[in-house]
């Protein structure tokens, strides 16, 4: 085979494999990966389909009735790539590194809190329940 063509292959490998990571955010973010996205104001609830924490919140919440007392809004996680952008969001603003967050997660607009135990005892203060 003659050389000119082997360096025509492999460079065309080159340009494809080059454009391919290029297109998949290997050198860097992809802009569309990160753009903002509206945080709701009030109170946000991050929970994640089949996460056992966040069904303890969710019953308190059913047993109590909370969201006949406060506004809440709540956003899954695990299969919702614009509510994970705004959970990421939120926990930078609470100074929380990406790979530190997990849920349960309550905002309250300007605090997080993290963990089944305490958001119900903060959804009990905030409701007065006992």
């Amino acid at each position: 085979m003659n050389k000119t063509i082997i360096f025509i292959i492999i460079g065309v490998i080159i340009l494809g494999a080059g454009f391919w990571a290029w297109q998949s955010g290997f050198f860097g973010p992809n802009q569309s990966q990160v753009q903002p996205v509206p945080i709701p104001e009030g109170i946000i609830l991050f929970y994640g389909d089949g996460c056992p924490h966040c069904k303890n919140v969710d019953d308190f919440m059913s047993q109590n009735d909370i969201l006949s007392k406060i506004q809440i809004t709540q956003l899954e996680v695990y299969n919702d790539k614009d509510n994970q952008n705004i959970l990421a969001q939120v926990a930078q603003k609470c100074g929380i590194a990406t790979d530190q967050v997990g849920v349960p997660f309550l905002y309250d607009g300007q605090n997080c809190t993290v963990g089944d135990e305490p958001i119900i005892d903060l959804l009990k203060q905030k409701t007065g329940i006992q």
